[in-house]
């Protein structure tokens, strides 16, 4: 027998559960695919992003969204004639205390009223002020739609669950996501990375923004052609983050948003921190607040440079590629290596 969309039992294909590669995904896709391959479902990720596919978003969606939330319908438009069920989660709170941004809580609703044509959506309540097993009653109602089977859902939790830990280890170890995702395939956990390049930089920002090479115009790379060692939000310990929330007066009200202005805080206490570039999306309400509070930080500090780079869908390499080159020079000559 094989699985199906309905019920679950009768002879059939696969049924094919589409991820958008954008948004949460950089934060989640460790958890989610074990999950449902694990329920015996088939996991279809929309293509890599590219300019087709942000076109094709900035036509179904409102004017005044930014532009990961312009990617993401693109992304979501690229799935929807592929798979048999969408899985758009509504998330609300991801860690108990803040929510995420309002226009992830509506994601499900801004997508079935823009783009036609969907199939079934998955799109479950995650909201973990409810309780610290909250994600685990969550997942149980999503393997739901998947599968009867209650002992397969609870093997495919934990299954996830450890994945997600594997993950989490990697990104500690200074492992982007993109460096990480192949390496979990493999199963393999290497020790913690060495960089090695003549100067350090904390580069902040949305995992949507930072690790999308389409969004951020391949910046991460560009840095590490430039003999630069990066280092990012999730490359720092949780601890780490709850003692750098502690020096502010009152947090932000979005969970990306304080992780952002946390980390900053965090690596500007780093001595080995040679300079912070900030990566915000134009047209995002919170990222206002966020820029704010990384740029006074680095001010009161006084001795570490901090550049902010907007990226919308106009945003094209050679304004970057100047500018980073540029600060990048700036910071060596400092250090006197140029």
């Amino acid at each position: 027998m094989r699985l199906c969309v309905g019920d679950k039992e009768k002879e059939g294909d696969l049924v094919r559960v589409g991820i958008p590669r954008t948004l949460s995904f950089f934060t989640y896709y460790p958890l989610w695919k074990p999950f449902f391959e694990a329920l015996g479902a088939e996991v279809v990720v929309s293509p890599i992003s590219n300019k087709a596919l942000l076109d094709e978003g900035v036509r179904e969606t409102v004017n005044d969204a930014c532009v990961p939330i312009k990617l993401f319908h693109g992304h979501v438009a690229a799935l929807k004639d592929r798979v048999d069920i969408l899985f758009i989660p509504r998330l609300v709170s991801i860690d108990g205390k803040v929510t995420l941004c309002p226009k992830f809580l509506g994601l499900p609703d801004m997508v079935r009223c823009s783009i036609s044509g969907l199939p079934e959506i998955i799109e479950s309540r995650l909201d973990l002020k409810k309780g610290r097993f909250e994600l685990y009653r969550f997942m149980f109602r999503v393997g739901q739609r998947i599968t009867d089977n209650k002992l397969r859902i609870i093997g495919a939790i934990w299954r996830a669950r450890y994945s997600f830990y594997c993950y989490r280890k990697l990104l500690l170890h200074g492992f982007t996501p993109l460096e990480a995702f192949p390496l979990l395939e493999k199963g393999i956990i290497p020790p913690p990375k060495v960089n090695n390049g003549e100067i350090k930089l904390a580069v902040l920002g949305y995992p949507y923004a930072l690790y999308d090479d389409y969004v951020s115009v391949n910046l991460l790379k560009k840095l590490e052609g430039q003999g630069v060692s990066v280092v990012t939000p999730e490359m720092v310990p949780e601890q780490m983050m709850k003692k750098a929330s502690k020096k502010l007066p009152k947090n932000l009200f979005w969970y990306y948003s304080n992780r952002v202005v946390w980390a900053s805080i965090h690596y500007l206490q780093d001595k080995s921190i040679d300079g912070i570039i900030h990566v915000t999306a134009f047209g995002c309400g919170p990222d206002a607040m966020t820029n704010k509070l990384v740029e006074l930080e680095a001010k009161q500090q006084g001795k570490v440079p901090c550049m902010s780079i907007t990226i919308d869908e106009h945003t094209g390499d050679a304004g970057v590629d100047t500018r980073v080159e540029a600060f990048v020079d700036l910071l060596k000559r400092k250090k006197g290596i140029l």
